[in-house]
């Protein structure tokens, strides 16, 4: 009986056994088999994917930062083309002939000048007293009776001879008669002693005075 018991123990515990490394085999089995298809999927899925390489962009640099206030660069204009190799100006060489020189022309000395007079020229002087040349005795008529008066200039020619040879009214009194009467009055009585030139020889000259025409009182 108890080897009976042994022997049934022991074909139990071999079947246990047995029973666990079914187990584990199957369930090794069913887990290295998962692990296969998951394996295989994920290696389909990475043989089948196009792996792209990113390509990094190229960011632009940061702009220059602005100063404050600063005025713009000056416009300047290019410069004007210059032809440094212009064509030669023709010249035209014209023989000028030498201007004819005028004919000389002979100035005549300027003439001697005068020699100085050996006296001093003199006018016609009167002789006597003019103011008896006219009185009242003289006065005409009519401008007495018409109670007029005046004053009369005159200016005589005196010849060589000391004589009046002519006389001319330079201003009127305003009455004819009055100052053809200073005229005559003269002409008959007023005597020069004539004038002289720069040698002392008498000749001609003049004298220049006024009548003044007054109605006498009684």
């Amino acid at each position: 009986m108890a080897y009976a018991d042994q022997s049934m123990s022991g074909n139990k515990l071999t079947a246990l056994i047995i029973v666990a490394l079914i187990h584990v085999a199957v369930g090794y089995a069913l887990v290295t088999g998962l692990a296969y298809e998951a394996a295989k999927k994920v290696i389909q899925k990475v043989t089948t994917v196009d792996i792209k390489e990113e390509v990094k962009k190229e960011e632009p640099p940061p702009p220059p930062p602005k100063k404050a206030d600063t005025p713009p660069p000056p416009i300047v204009a290019p410069p004007p083309k210059i032809n440094v190799a212009p064509a030669a100006p023709v010249i035209d060489t014209v023989s000028t002939p030498p201007p004819v020189a005028p004919p000389m022309v002979l100035v005549p000395p300027p003439p001697a000048a005068p020699p100085p007079p050996r006296f001093t020229p003199k006018g016609a002087a009167p002789k006597g007293n003019p103011g008896n040349w006219a009185t009242s005795n003289d006065y005409p008529a009519r401008a007495l009776r018409e109670e007029r008066e005046g004053t009369t200039g005159f200016r005589v020619t005196v010849g060589p001879d000391g004589r009046v040879t002519d006389c001319q009214i330079t201003s009127s009194s305003g009455h004819s008669d009055l100052d053809q009467a200073t005229c005559d009055n003269v002409r008959r009585r007023a005597r020069f002693a004539p004038a002289t030139d720069g040698e002392g020889n008498p000749t001609s000259g003049t004298y220049q005075n006024r009548v003044r025409w007054v109605i006498p009182k009684d």
